[in-house]
């Protein structure tokens, strides 16, 4: 009844705009339907999307990880979500070390040297023992609580601070000549603000960061430079390019002795939020990590002796990944067994580098030993190729096609495999392309050069 009257009355709304003169009201309630039936959609596609990772096993059950993943933190990944994660942390790896002969990997610390405004580990038990100490009085309470934030363990709110510690002995590895970069993945800790009762809490992220150490007169070149790389490479695995884009950083948000700053940003159902932030720091940074001693940190700029300047490259690669998640799934109506009756079709159409699994071997109902023997036959070919497989043929629960079709687009794989009767007479199998619906007759023996070269195309795209 709900819906007759909405849609009576959104009829009539549209008739009201149609005619040569409308009133404001009807303009006004318009525009608001149009807004919560965006707000409804976005919701619902979010919902979607998270209900789906929880049951493909991209991300643990439970509230806790979906909010942490919305908010751009780490959380709990399922195998899926991990080998999504590790794929994207390596392309992003792959992309910054060989872009330039003279970036270097580092790895540091997370916990950090003492730094009164960084994060701390604090034992909690600890802290309770002093609170309910009735010995103590309260001045001594707080000399306790002190001394123990004192000895706690600071950890690192970034990577950029390592890098810039390690500078000093890297300009030594390229004989003092710019440019030249450091590069780092790892775990991060920062403070969360999205609301008050957040205030003082910590959460993890994964990090990406590149500090790139130029001349003064080249570091705004540079920041366009990487500025433009780093966009190119988030739309390379991106089933919709246009999601991802850039803009500057006005100046009022810029952090201390940063002259500019870009985001590369994606646009989610709820808003455009950064996966990368680029700043050109300038001296000051690099110059407070050493002391401020210009002459040892002075590197060769032509015959010039200058102090590198900074340009810093964060990601956020936990964002990232919900990024990549949200920009591949597709929602698709389709006919369910030749009846009129429609089915939504929900597939992560994820780039074939990135997708975790890139083939599910499978033999459907009736399995034999023999079919299954074939199977473990392709299973080991495939793994001995550096080609991932979901083997669904040990699946005890009998599933019919359409299901089993359903169950890996989810999963993002994209062939499916299937061993039939016939494959044991004349070695024909079955091969389904998650991205056309389309399955193939193919010869056993053809099967890995197949999947080898259409991995190896997209790789190269």
């Amino acid at each position: 009844m709900k819906m007759f009257t909405y849609c009576v009355r959104r009829r009539a709304l549209q008739m009201c705009l149609q005619s040569s003169h409308y009133c404001n009201r009807c303009a006004l309630q318009l525009n608001r339907a149009h807004s919560t039936q965006e707000l409804e959609s976005e919701s619902d596609l979010t919902t979607t999307l998270l209900k789906l990772c929880e049951d493909r096993s991209f991300i643990a059950p439970g509230e806790a990880p979906t909010r942490a993943l919305r908010r751009g933190n780490a959380c709990g990944y399922g195998p899926l979500g991990k080998d999504l994660k590790k794929n994207i942390l390596d392309q992003w790896w792959n992309s910054i070390t060989r872009s330039k002969a003279q970036v270097f990997g580092i790895d540091t610390l997370q916990h950090v040297r003492n730094d009164a405004g960084s994060l701390k580990l604090v034992d909690a038990s600890a802290i309770g023992q002093i609170i309910n100490d009735k010995d103590l009085t309260k001045n001594q309470v707080v000399d306790r609580l002190h001394q123990l934030l004192q000895n706690s363990s600071p950890v690192r709110t970034n990577l950029l601070q390592g890098a810039l510690e390690q500078c000093l002995p890297s300009m030594e590895l390229v004989k003092r000549k710019l440019p030249f970069g450091l590069a780092e993945t790892g775990t991060c800790h920062q403070v969360l603000d999205q609301n008050k009762a957040a205030i003082g809490c910590s959460s993890e992220l994964t990090e990406a960061s590149l500090a790139w150490f130029c001349s003064p007169r080249t570091s705004l070149q540079w920041l366009d430079h990487w500025t433009q790389q780093r966009l190119k490479w988030w739309r390379k695995f991106a089933l919709s390019p246009s999601d991802f884009s850039s803009s500057g950083v006005v100046e009022a948000e810029l952090p201390d002795g940063a002259s500019r700053g870009v985001q590369v940003m994606y646009r989610f159902p709820w808003g455009s939020e950064p996966l990368e932030t680029l700043w050109n720091l300038g001296e000051s940074e690099l110059l407070k990590t050493h002391g401020n001693d210009r002459a040892k940190l002075q590197c060769k700029d032509g015959r010039k002796l200058v102090v590198p300047h900074v340009v810093a490259v964060n990601g956020n690669m936990d964002r990232g990944l919900l990024a990549y998640l949200f920009n591949s799934l597709q929602l698709e109506k389709k006919k369910v067994s030749g009846k009129q009756r429609l089915h939504q079709r929900k597939v992560l159409k994820l780039h074939p580098t990135l997708a975790p699994i890139k083939v599910a071997l499978d033999m459907g109902r009736g399995a034999t030993v023999e079919r299954r023997q074939v199977c473990e036959g392709l299973l080991t070919e495939f793994l001995d190729a550096d080609i991932s497989v979901w083997p669904g043929y040990l699946e005890t629960m009998p599933q019919s096609l359409e299901q089993l079709h359903s169950k890996y687009d989810e999963m993002g794989v994209l062939f499916t495999v299937m061993i039939s009767e016939g494959t044991l007479e004349n070695g024909l199998l079955l091969v389904r392309s998650r991205d056309t619906t389309i399955t193939e007759t193919m010869h056993i023996s053809e099967v890995k050069a197949y999947l080898q070269k259409y991995i190896s195309a997209a790789d190269n795209i």
